[in-house]
């Protein structure tokens, strides 16, 4: 195998990984499931921070691996393209989940929850918060913001 071969074989099996971090019983509703009337944004925001604190605590080899591959894929153009590809996957679900919450722009606000995912992972694995990872509750509560921001805005 050539060393792009086993590096795209990396980013494939690490997306496997980390698509298994949250059990599909635990995933936000479907999208075109209707929204609990009540509080639509209760159960997605209770999903996401019950998959980001586990990235962040049983999890954080894999960000840690993500990183790696991340750094690898600036170097090499043809490995940027299949990792780009393979994000798009976790991208897309939460842009229909966006769509079903009746966000006017899914795509835009799909995007800003990967990046403050991503930048709170960060944080917690690699930077100056490495040693203070947030609790569960306090991740429910930043994305109920985040998502009632966007849906109210």
């Amino acid at each position: 195998r050539t060393r792009a071969a086993l590096l795209k074989a990396a980013v494939r099996r690490l997306a496997q990984r980390e698509a298994e971090v949250l059990a599909p019983d635990e995933m936000p509703r479907p999208a075109g499931a209707p929204p609990d009337e009540a509080d639509p944004v209760a159960g997605p925001a209770d999903a996401l921070s019950l998959a980001l604190h586990r990235s962040l605590t049983t999890q954080r080899d894999l960000l840690i691996a993500r990183y790696e591959l991340a750094l690898e894929a600036t170097r090499r153009p043809e490995l940027r393209e299949f990792y780009d590809a393979t994000g798009r996957g976790f991208r897309e679900p939460l842009e229909a989940m966006m769509t079903a919450l009746g966000s006017t722009e899914p795509r835009r606000h799909a995007r800003s929850l990967v990046a403050w995912c991503e930048g709170l992972m960060f944080s917690c694995v690699a930077g100056a918060d490495h040693d203070a990872v947030p609790d569960r509750a306090a991740l429910r509560t930043g994305f109920e913001e985040l998502l009632r921001g966007m849906l109210d805005g």
